[in-house]
């Protein structure tokens, strides 16, 4: 994992890795617009960049969704070895063949200034009742770079979860969301089903599936955490 944010630290963990051939130098930018501003923001960008086979593109116009960065958190109980997970609206699987309703990881939005980890924290508070007792950064991403600035910065969340479960979100905010508690076998069901279709949710599994024995073991090093 390189990069991951931590309330101003960055954690740079695994060895070297392969640099871009190009980076924010090899842009020129020479107009932006704003086309839409509404809950979301569109921009509209007029650049050229570098080429690979030398020399520069041609002007470009490309439209940007700015979304920016948000927080998902997968909560995990490994005492129990079950998963915390929310089932909500969603706007964007409206034509989905099982409907709009979709089961996720705990997200919110980053604003100016917040830090990921406190951001995860007041999350789970709004939409799961929770206060975790450890933070595991797993990665952060860009969500869909051909058209998104959105960058998600995932977790896994360690904490019981016995007894838990119910509707929470903000009023103010139109949130109905209904937070389950999930076994490990029904979630691995779920996914070879078709109805785990989140990205987030799916990284956030494959990452569980690569690490459900260290944590149920306890035996990560202490400074993987975040408290």
């Amino acid at each position: 994992m390189v990069g991951f944010w931590r309330c101003g630290d960055q954690y740079q963990r695994g060895g070297e890795v392969r640099k871009h051939s190009f980076g924010r130098d090899d842009v020129r930018i020479e107009t932006t617009d704003i086309v839409y501003r509404g809950f979301f923001k569109m921009l509209r960008y007029s650049l050229r960049h570098r080429l690979f086979g030398g020399g520069w593109s041609r002007l470009l116009k490309r439209e940007l969704f700015q979304r920016g960065d948000a927080v998902g958190v997968l909560l995990y109980d490994p005492q129990n070895d079950t998963l915390g997970l929310v089932e909500q609206f969603r706007i964007g699987a409206l034509q989905h063949a099982e409907g709009p309703w979709q089961y996720e990881v705990v997200a919110g939005m980053v604003d100016v200034g917040e830090c990921p980890a406190e951001v995860a924290r007041r999350e789970l508070q709004e939409e799961a009742g929770i206060d975790v007792e450890r933070l595991v950064p797993i990665c952060d991403y860009l969500v869909s770079a051909g058209g998104s600035d959105e960058k998600m910065y995932l977790f896994c969340g360690l904490t019981d979860l016995t007894a838990r479960g119910g509707v929470f979100g903000l009023p103010t905010e139109a949130e109905d969301i209904f937070f389950q508690v999930w076994s490990y076998p029904e979630v691995e069901a779920a996914f070879a089903g078709g109805q785990m279709n989140s990205a987030a949710m799916t990284i956030a599994w494959l990452w569980l599936q690569q690490n459900r024995v260290r944590l149920r073991g306890d035996h990560a090093p202490l400074d993987v955490y975040m408290t």
